[in-house]
Formats: C-alpha cells, sequence, structure tokens
C-alpha cells in the first residue's frame, strides 16, 4: 500500500485553516488561501461543533480537488471537535464512528492528503473507581480499526488518519508525544496513521519549546514514540499561556509565549522535512478578514528561509 505522497514544491509548505461558508471549499476556501499566500489548507466539512454529516457540494469538491492539484496546495481535513472514542457513553462513541467516517471520506472526495483527529479522553470513571485510560485505549482500537479497514479499501489516494495530541486538559489519552506510542499500538501501527503536532498542545502539555533546543527535543521525542515518517502535518500556533498549563489558547507566531525563533528549530529538523505547516492563530484580533494569517504565513516563510539557507 502507497500512501499519498507529500507535496514536493517546497521544504515546507505553509498555510492556514480557511473559511468555507457562503460560496464553498473553491469559492470561500481557495479565494481566503490565495488573498493569505497560503501554500496549504486545512478545512472542515462538517459543523466542528455537532454531529451532522452533511453531504458535499459534487461541483464544489472538483472545484477544490483540480485548484489544490494544479497549484500545488497541500489540502487537509480537520474532524469535529466532539469525536471521542475514549467516551463512556455508547451514544458519543457511536457518533463518533459516523462523525470520523463522515469526515475521511470526504477528505477523499475533495483530494486531502489527512483527516486530523484529535485523540480524546477517558471520560467516566472505572468500575473500581480509578482511570478509565485502560478501557478507553480498547475502545479506540475497537472503534478506530475498522474505519482504516475503509480507508485501505478507497484505494492508494485515501487520505491518512492524522492523530492530533491534545493540551493535556482533562484525562487526555494522548498529549505527550511519549504517549504517541501507546495509542499507535492500539492500532497495530497502521500504515494509514500519521501524526499532527499542534505546537501549541505541545507547549502546553509540558514540552517546552521555547527553551534552547526545545523544539528539536519535542520532534526528537515524537520520532522516538511514533517512529521515522509519521508527522504527516504542523499546526503552527504560539501560545498564550505558559509551558505546562494545560490550556488550548493559541497566539499569533511570535507574540506568545513559545516566541518566533523556535519555529526557526521546526524547520531544521530532519522529521519535518516536507511536512506541511497551517496556522489556526487568532486572526480575528486582526480584523478577521486574514490579516493575521497573512502576518503569520509570511513570518513563517521568513523563518523557512533562513532556515534552509543554513
Amino acid at each position: 500500500m502507497n500512501a499519498a505522497p507529500l507535496p514536493p514544491a517546497v521544504r515546507n509548505p505553509i498555510g492556514a485553516h480557511v473559511p468555507v461558508a457562503a460560496k464553498g471549499l473553491a469559492g470561500t476556501g481557495l479565494a481566503y488561501a490565495r488573498r493569505v499566500g497560503a501554500e496549504s489548507v486545512q478545512v472542515f466539512v462538517a459543523n466542528p461543533r455537532g454531529w451532522a454529516t452533511p453531504p458535499g457540494n459534487p461541483a464544489q469538491d472538483e472545484a477544490f480537488r483540480t485548484a489544490c492539484a494544479e497549484e500545488g496546495i497541500a489540502a487537509y481535513v480537520h474532524a469535529p471537535y466532539l469525536i471521542n472514542f475514549g467516551s463512556d457513553t455508547a451514544a458519543t462513541r457511536a457518533h463518533s464512528v459516523a462523525s470520523l467516517r463522515h469526515s475521511l471520506l470526504r477528505g477523499h472526495a475533495v483530494g486531502a492528503l489527512g483527516v486530523v483527529l484529535h485523540t480524546g479522553s477517558a471520560v467516566g470513571t472505572a468500575a473500581d473507581g480509578g482511570s478509565r485510560r485502560a478501557e478507553a485505549m480498547a475502545q479506540v482500537r475497537t472503534d478506530v480499526l475498522p474505519l482504516l479497514d475503509e480507508l485501505d479499501a478507497l484505494g492508494d489516494d485515501a487520505p491518512r488518519l492524522l492523530l492530533e495530541p491534545t493540551a493535556g486538559q482533562g484525562r487526555s489519552l494522548c498529549s505527550r508525544m511519549e504517549d504517541l506510542a501507546e495509542y499507535l499500538d492500539a492500532l497495530d501501527g497502521h500504515p494509514r496513521v500519521g501524526v499532527c503536532l499542534d505546537t501549541c498542545h505541545a507547549f502546553a502539555a509540558g514540552h517546552d519549546l521555547a527553551a534552547e533546543g526545545g523544539m528539536r527535543a519535542a520532534l526528537d521525542a515524537l520520532v522516538a514514540a511514533a517512529g521515522p515518517d509519521r508527522l504527516r502535518l504542523i499546526h503552527a500556533n504560539d501560545s498564550e499561556d505558559a509551558v505546562g498549563a494545560r490550556k488550548d489558547r493559541h497566539a499569533n507566531i511570535g507574540a506568545g509565549r513559545i516566541g518566533a525563533a523556535p519555529f526557526r528549530e521546526l524547520f531544521e529538523h530532519p522529521a519535518t522535512r516536507g511536512v506541511p505547516l497551517v496556522v489556526e492563530t487568532p486572526d480575528r484580533k486582526h480584523g478577521g478578514d486574514g490579516t493575521g494569517h497573512a502576518a503569520d504565513i509570511a513570518r513563517l516563510k521568513e523563518l523557512r528561509a533562513a532556515a534552509t539557507a543554513r
């Protein structure tokens, strides 16, 4: 089985999560991407805070897929936030299966390279009053492996499922880099599973990316836990809060507690070669018209150029 290749045009395509309301994936999403100078995009294909699984618009899907291919734009889908295979509620698990299946199928329809999934938490208490972690990880295996089999059936151009470690809130199943090993083991190390690193999440979970060598250490830890070539997407976000705060509050690049310099270090690490970045930074602080995203993308492009010039 051959996974869809990453776009080879630049060392790290840099872009943003783009809106798709009003005129759809191509009409709104790609117009926004071009306005902010994006080389990669991430989109929602359903309400991120709901369980609805709306059908796509075939004309928009085709226009989006074709334009991304022609312009060399790396495209990704982010699955809804409500998905949690570690839940102790049967209805939540059933909705999670249907929602992730929808995102994977829609991702395939629009030519996405990957579908990003938050790794969830062990909600509830075990019968003995302790942690439900072991049970929750077993549920991940039971619910997700069949979806990976369905991905295999779609063919070589199917998207990867990209696990995004969380910021460590609550009873997170995967927030620290070392947690990825257990999560991947639960999925039998399936070759269609990759990793999406969110820099704000990693910082919030206790990886001090702002310290000298901190970004390199975190990426080394990711490779040690997940193995080589698992990192397939990076959410490039600064953090409003201090390291280890377990708070998922994004800041614009260089305006938070991580700072800009560690992102240059990120570009220099061998594990990130060819891996696209998208910013999920607070554009609304800058008018909500893309100005904030455009500035963050430009800043990251400068850091990329400085890193690759060495």
